[in-house]
């Protein structure tokens, strides 16, 4: 691991020296960064998002980590006894850090299979929907005539766009969150 302080990233920011500093980071499984102020802590993550390319995930629990949590790709506010500050300019808020464990590797894995299941949904519902078209325009001649009614075109979207999704966010879980706990690699095999 790497700690590292405000007045080292200091030097490192006006030194020119992000390039070797990014180096010596990627031979680390974590990074500290302490006695930061919240403008070298939002560098530090424009810094990785631009050179390495990566998405960035940044927490904080104060005024002083808004702008980290901001410049981010996934903002995680913790509330807490300094505030709502971080709360209120992340896109994820959480009461406690020990929370953190289980928003990323239960809720982000329930979260990514229904994306994926439902953007396959919408492929079908779609196809099934224009092949139907496509077919009655063979029988009619391509006359350009419509097959369905406005009203039955509306309700069936009302029905098979809004209603799947709503079920899947409420009762889709592939795997219980005891086993996501238990074993973390899981959340690997949807990716």
């Amino acid at each position: 691991g790497l700690v590292i302080d405000g007045w080292t990233l200091n030097i490192i920011f006006q030194g020119g020296l992000e390039e070797k500093f990014l180096a010596l980071t990627k031979h680390c499984r974590s990074v500290l960064c302490c006695r930061s102020t919240p403008l070298q802590k939002s560098m530090v993550v424009k810094l990785v998002r631009r050179q390495l390319k990566v998405m960035t995930l940044s927490i904080g629990d104060g005024a002083n980590d808004v702008s980290m949590i901001q410049a981010a790709d996934v903002g995680i506010g913790i509330s807490g006894q300094e505030g709502m500050q971080a709360v209120m300019a992340s896109d994820f808020a959480i009461s406690r850090f020990k929370h953190l464990k289980k928003l990323l590797l239960v809720h982000g894995h329930w979260c990514y299979a229904r994306l994926a299941k439902m953007v396959i949904y919408f492929f079908y519902k779609n196809v099934s929907y224009v092949n139907l078209l496509f077919w009655y325009q063979f029988f009619c001649g391509f006359s350009g005539s419509t097959m369905i009614d406005y009203w039955q075109m509306i309700f069936f979207n009302l029905f098979f766009t809004s209603v799947p999704p709503l079920l899947f966010g409420v009762l889709d879980k592939d795997v219980s969150a005891e086993t996501l706990l238990g074993l973390p690699e899981l959340y690997k095999n949807g990716q």
